[in-house]
């Protein structure tokens, strides 16, 4: 086993044993245990994380044999010199904030509230850089008091989850990149994100859609962007645009009306090291109030965008106040209509569509999943939405992608492609015939194998026309073909050709006038037989 998966390995157990402990306290799969988690997790990288840059930049307390206590002989002001030198990504905790600290005091009365404060006072101290904000401009800190979930035994829950915390550490996997940090992100909510409890499965992109999207979106070096989803869940596609851009290249924004989700973004940031961007994370409600905006009052606008929006919600207890002047060309297609009956059908994700279309910068790009009934929609907003994007010459290209590719969702996808410079031809891909099906639960999922994700995004980036795959059409043609962005109704339709000699031609046709007269003659038969019958039907 190499160090990296041996180091995964390690922290897939840490967090078993956190969710062990959780289940022995009565606390097995339920809410509460995932914010018990997702905090201690959290705790634990952040600590690990803080005396790794301590070693880093003190080679003293490093060398020393017991690095705490050199560590606790410092001065108020040589802590605070050490705290400046550090990454604006590590947490600034005092030494009695510490796990080990915690370990050795957790025999004293009352140690559920030491722990509680001690989680309460670190996100208190590190308010600044590591809260997300409301749209309201309240801040939703770190961490909250964790042993309030359990009713009984709280110092002994807490002492359990302590004594889980000190086996192992964080120290030497702080090199480890995006790949590893996805895998253990995903492994640490995945109870959580199951068919039969489900409450998180709004947080997981698959990673095939989010890779195609990030590479087909990013071509070139890239430096000083601004990325944006304005329905970010947990992150996902943010971080595989991040990290095809490089962390320290862009700036991410983002804004979702979940607080879980926002909190979970959060945590994704600071695993991929874009802790700089926490600030810019906002719970609230895009589409009713879009948080970020410029100096003027103006919606902000991002180089990069990129966003697997809710297809379906019932907005409409807002969808009046939408109607406002400032919306108009925001919304230029205007707004679905409100059924009478089954609400939360309402299709939101036109509103998200033309919010991204209105968010781009002069020579900005997104890449969007919509329902593939989009694509091809003859009416209403969606055509009216298509027919904005070839006018203003603002498509790049779409994906059409195999069904089930999200288990959670049986409706069929494709991946919208923008680009403001796109001035050339348009790319549109089927892969509806790729992937493999496999068994999710309860659920048909479809999955893609690596060569076929680089197929399409080769593909895409080359632009390159593929038999029964994919085409190159113009924006004149999409005109022509009512604004459909379908690849399968551009595909030319093949005949085959044989060559036969004139005497093959001449026994076939042969052939053929001889079945033909054999036919036209058990048909004259068969009609002589039916008109007997008819005459000796009598009336009874």
């Amino acid at each position: 086993m190499n160090t990296t998966s041996q180091f995964e390995t390690q922290t897939k157990s840490l967090i078993d044993d956190l969710k062990s402990v959780c289940a022995n306290y009565g606390l097995g799969n339920d809410g509460n245990e995932f914010k018990i988690i997702t905090q201690v997790f959290l705790y634990k990288f952040l600590n690990d994380k803080f005396v790794h840059e301590v070693k880093q930049i003190d080679a003293s307390i490093a060398a020393a044999d017991d690095w705490e206590k050199a560590f606790r002989a410092l001065s108020t002001d040589d802590r605070e010199m050490l705290s400046m030198q550090m990454s604006e990504s590590t947490a600034t905790i005092h030494p009695d904030q510490l796990i080990s600290s915690l370990f050795d005091r957790q025999n004293e009365p009352k140690f559920a509230d030491i722990l509680d404060n001690t989680l309460i006072d670190i996100a208190k101290n590190n308010s600044d850089i590591f809260s997300v904000i409301t749209e309201g401009g309240e801040k939703i800190v770190l961490f909250e008091n964790i042993s309030k979930y359990v009713t009984d035994k709280r110092d002994d829950f807490c002492k359990a989850i302590i004594n889980k915390l000190v086996n192992f550490s964080f120290e030497n996997i702080f090199h480890e990149k995006f790949d590893f940090y996805a895998t253990i992100f995903e492994y640490l909510i995945s109870d959580y994100n199951s068919n039969s409890g489900g409450k998180y499965a709004e947080y997981f992109t698959p990673h095939a859609v989010a890779k195609i999207m990030a590479r087909c979106l990013v071509q070139g070096e890239v430096s000083n962007a601004t990325i944006y989803d304005p329905s970010a869940g947990s992150g996902t596609l943010l971080m595989n645009l991040a990290h095809e851009i490089g962390e320290d290249k862009c700036t991410v924004y983002s804004q979702d009306i979940s607080q879980k989700s926002s909190n979970l973004l959060r945590l994704n940031l600071i695993l991929n090291d874009l802790v700089h961007s926490i600030p810019n994370i906002v719970k609230g409600n895009t589409i009713l109030d879009p948080y970020h905006k410029d100096k003027n009052g103006r919606l902000q606008e991002f180089d990069y965008i990129v966003s697997n929006p809710p297809f379906k919600l019932d907005f409409s207890d807002y969808v009046a106040d939408l109607d406002s002047k400032e919306n108009h060309e925001r919304f230029f297609a205007g707004m679905p209509n409100v059924p009478k009956a089954k609400k939360e059908g309402m299709a939101i994700y036109p509103l998200f569509v033309q919010h991204i279309m209105y968010s781009l910068t002069t020579k900005g790009k997104a890449a969007i999943v919509v329902p593939t009934g989009f694509i091809t929609a003859q009416s209403g907003i969606e055509r009216k939405i298509r027919e904005q994007m070839v006018e203003r010459k603002m498509l790049a290209g779409v994906v059409s992608m195999p069904s089930n590719i999200f288990a959670t969702t049986g409706t069929n996808v494709s991946i919208l492609f923008l680009d403001k410079l796109n001035q050339g031809d348009v790319i549109l891909i089927d892969a509806s015939n790729l992937g493999t099906t496999v068994k999710e639960g309860k659920n048909q999922k479809t999955i893609l194998s690596a060569v076929e994700e680089d197929k399409i995004i080769n593909t895409f980036n080359t632009k390159n026309a593929v038999d029964d795959f994919s085409v190159v059409v113009s924006y004149d043609e999409i005109k022509a073909k009512n604004y459909s962005l379908s690849a399968g109704q551009y595909f030319e339709v093949k005949i085959e050709y044989t060559d036969i000699t004139a005497a093959e031609f001449e026994a076939k046709m042969q052939s053929f006038t001889t079945n033909l007269e054999a036919l036209f003659s058990e048909s004259k038969t068969l009609e002589k037989e039916i008109q007997s019958n008819l005459k000796g039907l009598k009336y009874e």
